[in-house]
């Protein structure tokens, strides 16, 4: 019985491993579809978000057996629990990915983003792949010291995030309201995609502690 639950539970986090796996792929081929203007790459984002939907369903149905035919306790009820808001997060990320993908595709053959721009879009592209790559380790090895690392990383996309919008707001602005608009929604997509990484790494810090969750 203790053997069955244990594998099960291997299964769900191996499953939350792969997605952070293929959210990453997704977040790293936007940001260089947006930096190159390369719509074949935004389409297969968004065609390949159907994969990271899947696993999330996978993920919520597994916990949900594990949970009606187990009966798990304690750190095993946690882990269940949490992986299924997990799973989730995980989903929505994915999900920020592909809204930057479609702002490729909606803005296509004119460029997404000011060239003057595209290196603070650069620098959130390459802190987001790290706080994604960083979350697949804390979800694989429960180390909660890792999860620190993760809250840095968000914290350089607050800043950038910050940073453009300062930009945009800037009386030397010249690229008129849409552009403007553009750029903001596109830096929300990557800040709030630090948000969601932030929040698998407290899951996980619940899962091994018991310490109660907070955003």
């Amino acid at each position: 019985m203790r053997e069955a639950l244990e594998s099960q539970l291997d299964e769900v986090n191996r499953d939350l491993v792969e997605m952070t796996r293929l959210v990453g792929h997704a977040i790293s081929a936007a940001t260089q579809a947006l930096l190159e203007e390369d719509l074949s790459l935004a389409e297969q984002v968004i065609d390949g978000d159907e994969a990271i939907n899947n696993l999330n369903m996978d993920v919520e149905e597994r916990c949900m057996r594990i949970a009606s035919l187990q009966a798990p306790v304690a750190t095993d009820l946690r882990a269940v629990m949490s992986g299924i808001r997990m799973a989730t997060s995980l989903e929505r990320m994915g999900d920020l990915a592909v809204h930057i993908a479609k702002q490729v595709r909606l803005r296509y053959p004119n460029p997404p983003i000011p060239v003057e721009l595209r290196e603070t879009f650069s620098e959130m592209g390459a802190a987001a792949s790290r706080v994604v790559d960083e979350t697949g380790t804390v979800i694989q090895s429960r180390n909660t010291d890792l999860a620190d690392k993760i809250k840095i990383y968000d914290d350089e996309l607050d800043r950038l995030h910050r940073e453009l919008f300062t930009a945009v707001l800037s009386s030397t602005w010249d690229h008129g309201v849409e552009a403007a608009i553009d750029v903001t929604l596109l830096s929300r997509f990557y800040e709030r995609f630090g948000d969601h990484a932030v929040t698998v790494a407290r899951r996980v810090v619940h899962i091994v502690t018991g310490e109660l969750y907070s955003k």
